[in-house]
């Protein structure tokens, strides 16, 4: 009975010890730069972390363009976002893991005209992020490069 119990315990350590590792290497997890689609320039950092086996994204810091008023709050935001900082807002949420291992079926907000989009994410390397926000179906949308930053 003893060993059984053992081999349970083993078996259920090996399961969680396996989760966390997955969690922890997802290339998809960490800080990344968004770049400026005008200046080509760095934007925002954005945390990405996986809570509840779904992926979000939470601004970090900004990086407004020299001549720019900084954008600080989200004047054009619809719901209860809505004039808040943006510095620590969540604008990614939801997104589950696909059978390809990128994630999609998520929600992503544009800070800069308030728009929701849905959004899917692939990484290539680990180094680069394809971040696609689009309506409707991912052919009617964009895509934008994001990198892993620096730590």
């Amino acid at each position: 009975m003893l060993k059984k119990q053992l081999i349970l315990s083993a078996c259920c350590l090996s399961l969680i010890a396996g989760n966390v590792y997955a969690q922890a290497t997802d290339p998809a997890i960490g800080v990344w730069k968004t770049i400026d689609d005008k200046t080509n320039q760095p934007a925002s950092l954005i945390k990405i972390e996986e809570a509840n086996g779904l992926l979000q994204g939470t601004i970090i810091k900004t990086f407004p363009s020299p001549g720019e008023t900084p954008l600080v709050y989200c004047n054009l935001c619809k719901d209860d976002r809505k004039d808040k900082p943006l510095v620590g807002m969540k604008i990614m949420s939801d997104l589950k893991r696909d059978g390809s291992g990128a994630w999609s079926d998520g929600k992503i907000l544009d800070p800069k005209n308030g728009e929701t989009y849905k959004v899917k994410v692939a990484t290539e390397d680990g180094k680069k992020m394809d971040v696609r926000g689009y309506i409707g179906v991912p052919l009617l949308g964009r895509t934008q490069v994001w990198y892993k930053a620096e730590q």
